[in-house]
């Protein structure tokens, strides 16, 4: 049998996902529009930055490119995700401790991995793993874990399947069609509720997060994110749309040079549910609030020394100002963000320079005269036109980024700090491997493509 290629169940998969979010959340689709209208002036207004994502080859993923986010509860429901993304070609990349934003859970990024994948559809699912042992209600937290042991979060049919493609290494045109379908209703918003609106309210009191997790019967999606070439372009067209944007967008300061990962979102929608009545009874109404519309404004991934210095700027502007739940000090921390990363360098080459980031190499001129192919003089052959140095695009996320948006979706915009309680080797045991360290892929790339690239230079010279 002639297997569909795992990219191409990832495209088929996503657009799925999109269409059902588009469906169940409109706003969504507003949020698609604005941002496909932002782009679209953004490159009308800078032609040259058309042509250098065109020539990095990343201008046909842009309109494609989403990520969404899921919580899940139990050891078991990660290590079956785990095998649902496998199925799609995306791994587990990168581990992500948000206790430090004061959130009882811990993550990872399924993702594609290599330079072609992501090329042909960066879909990507940040997922969390709730962590009932930092509950300081014990009794509460054991009957968290007991209601959670009596759901199935992926059908029966979709663990078929996945077992198919395990062992036959994929799965055929119709096989692909039917796990698409079967693995769409892991992430379908259900709006009863599977407990009590007593116990939903003691859940939701210990934190709001607990209960969207612990109350449900599987973990909806809670956003998908496009990509947009200018976030605060699209910050600030939000509310013309009649879409109320966070306070603050998460993240850097605006910049020449793009780095890491700007995010903004509107605020969760409240969402009537029904919870089932005691002994029988008939059930009771109420409301939730948990999904929500992100956006993404992504730059050039950091290097561990880019990273550092980034980790430094982002504590000195948090110390100076702060944002508080209803997204007063705004301004203030805005200020204070920007003078914090006054001394990171804001154009590509000096951070490729000086090792701040991550870049791809390509041929785009002959090996020039008296200039010998190698990484010494990897200078020379930029200044000659021989080589072209990209800008590597950071795929993965910001732990405190992404712990704003959590707080902001859970309706708050007040940013925490508390002590880290990582634990990325019972993360691991439940998902049943490794994490992939995203800055080894990162790595890599500029490796391998600056090898590539001298060696076809050498190439050509002898030809």
């Amino acid at each position: 049998m002639t297997h569909l290629p795992a990219d191409e169940i990832r495209t088929l998969f996503s657009q799925a996902m999109s269409e059902m979010y588009r469906q169940e959340v409109p706003q969504y689709g507003t949020l698609i529009e604005l941002v496909r209208d932002v782009n679209a002036e953004v490159m009308a207004a800078d032609p040259a930055l058309k042509a250098r994502l065109e020539a990095a080859d990343e201008l046909s993923r842009l309109d494609v490119e989403r990520h969404g986010a899921i919580r899940l509860g139990t050891a078991e429901e990660l290590y079956n995700i785990r095998r649902m993304f496998a199925v799609l070609g995306m791994s587990p990349v990168g581990y992500y401790d948000l206790s430090v934003a004061g959130l009882p859970v811990h993550s990872t990024a399924f993702r594609p991995v290599t330079t072609e994948a992501l090329a042909r559809n960066p879909f990507r699912v940040f997922t969390s793993l709730i962590r009932l042992e930092l509950l300081e209600d014990r009794a509460l937290a054991a009957e968290a874990a007991e209601i959670l042991s009596r759901r199935a979060i992926v059908t029966p049919r979709c663990l078929e399947l996945i077992a198919q493609a395990e062992a036959e290494g994929g799965l055929g045109a119709e096989d692909a069609a039917d796990f698409v379908a079967e693995a769409l209703e892991t992430f379908r918003w259900h709006s009863d509720a599977t407990v009590t609106a007593q116990t939903y309210a003691r859940l939701a009191a210990e934190h709001r997060l607990i209960a969207d997790v612990v109350c449900f019967h599987g973990p909806h999606i809670n956003h998908l994110t496009p990509r947009t070439l200018d976030i605060d372009s699209v910050q600030a067209g939000m509310p013309a749309r009649g879409i109320a944007p966070k306070a603050v967008i998460e993240g850097p300061p605006r910049r020449a040079t793009d780095i890491l990962l700007r995010q903004t979102s509107f605020k969760a929608l409240e969402e009537p549910i029904l919870f089932p009545g005691e002994g029988g009874a008939n059930g009771e109404e109420g409301t939730h609030t948990a999904r929500f519309g992100e956006i993404e404004q992504r730059g050039v991934a950091l290097t561990p020394a880019g990273r550092a210095l980034y980790d430094r700027c982002l504590a000195e502007a948090r110390s100076r100002a702060a944002v508080g739940a209803a997204g007063e000090g705004a301004t203030d921390y805005v200020t204070a963000l920007t003078a914090a990363f006054a001394d990171f360098p804001d154009d590509a080459d000096t951070l490729r320079r000086e090792g701040l980031a991550f870049f791809r190499y390509r041929v785009a001129g002959p090996l020039p005269e008296g200039v010998e192919p190698t990484p010494e003089a990897v200078e020379d052959l930029l200044a000659a036109g021989a080589l072209v140095a990209d800008p590597q695009t950071y795929e993965d996320f910001l732990p405190v980024s992404a712990a704003g948006i959590f707080q902001s979706n859970l309706g708050t915009d007040a940013q925490s700090n508390f002590d880290e309680t990582a634990s990325q080797d019972a993360f691991e045991a439940a998902l049943g491997c490794a994490v992939t360290p995203e800055m080894e892929l990162y790595r890599a790339v500029e490796e391998e493509s600056l090898a590539r690239s001298l060696a076809a230079l050498a190439e050509g010279a002898t030809a």
